[in-house]
């Protein structure tokens, strides 16, 4: 079982002058470690579950392309993408730009986007439910148009690319986060190499979900990797985070990612050390 830690929070003492340096020492000492992966979110400004809106938030792939220069082995990615954000043409070159610069260390980490007041709030558009999945399956076709030997052009019902070049290229593995049945799960067993799902949902009844998408459309469920995404609340101790971790490899979980109260704090980091070496010996079934 992997484990990987996620960076929501950008506010340390020492306010803004701090958070290069905090920053920089959540990465490294995920690296030093020997955590799997470490990610960011992608929000423009903070969202409830982690302080207020007017706290300090930074853009992702600008964050992920500083922690690439600090670190050396874990993947890095955004948890998840928001393609509302960014037009998939640009989209695929910041996340190849990443895998470049991080010796093919980049995620492709994406959902269909939920934070009404970012979006409008910076003036981007905020479509309805239904056209964000709309929007979301576009940018996961022009995401593989973009990683194979084509520059054809790429025409759909919400982006035109009129040549889709990509130098120099990257196919790095796509997460798709998320757990609607009907959406999101059938996107995973079509495009995804990796899904996410949230502590706190059926996470047996999920996967099932997921498998009978993947008989319909042919695809090996084995394929695709599971993770799962969870918090650490202060004051848990290293065994109970290692019983957390091996109920979630029983029901299937391949890779945790945790938020940690302070994800640059050494007590947290050592923690996260000390169950990154008790889980790797954990094998969920079917991997």
């Amino acid at each position: 079982m992997d484990l990987g830690l996620t960076c929501p929070r950008f506010t340390w003492p020492g306010g803004d002058a701090a958070i290069a340096s905090r920053f920089a020492a959540a990465a490294r000492g995920a690296d030093q470690a020997g955590l799997r992966s470490f990610w960011v979110m992608d929000h423009l400004f903070q969202i409830p579950n982690f302080g207020a809106v007017e706290d300090p938030m930074l853009e992702a792939y600008g964050a992920l392309s500083y922690a690439a220069a600090l670190t050396d082995r874990v993947s890095l990615g955004a948890l998840v993408t928001c393609p509302l954000h960014r037009e998939p043409g640009l989209l695929v070159k910041q996340v190849s730009t990443l895998d470049a610069l991080s010796g093919g260390r980049a995620v492709l980490g994406i959902g269909a986007g939920w934070y009404e007041p970012e979006l409008r709030g910076l003036g981007l558009p905020f479509p309805p439910l239904a056209e964000r999945f709309e929007r979301l399956e576009e940018t996961l076709r022009i995401v593989r148009q973009m990683s194979s030997d084509t520059d054809e052009p790429y025409e759909g019902r919400h982006y035109r690319l009129g040549r889709t070049l990509n130098a120099p290229q990257a196919n790095p593995p796509v997460l798709i986060g998320g757990s609607g049945e009907r959406k999101t799960l059938r996107l995973v067993a079509q495009y995804a190499d990796m899904c996410n799902l949230f502590y706190g949902a059926d996470v047996q009844h999920k996967l099932g979900v997921l498998r009978a998408h993947c008989e319909r459309l042919g695809r090996p469920y084995e394929e695709i990797e599971k993770t799962l995404h969870m918090r650490i609340p202060g004051g848990q101790s290293v065994e109970e985070s290692v019983q957390r971790c091996g109920e979630l490899a029983g029901l299937g979980i391949d890779h945790v990612i945790v938020a940690v109260p302070d994800a640059a704090d050494d007590r947290w980091l050592t923690h996260l050390a000390e169950l990154a070496t008790k889980i790797a010996g954990i094998t969920p079934p079917g991997r």
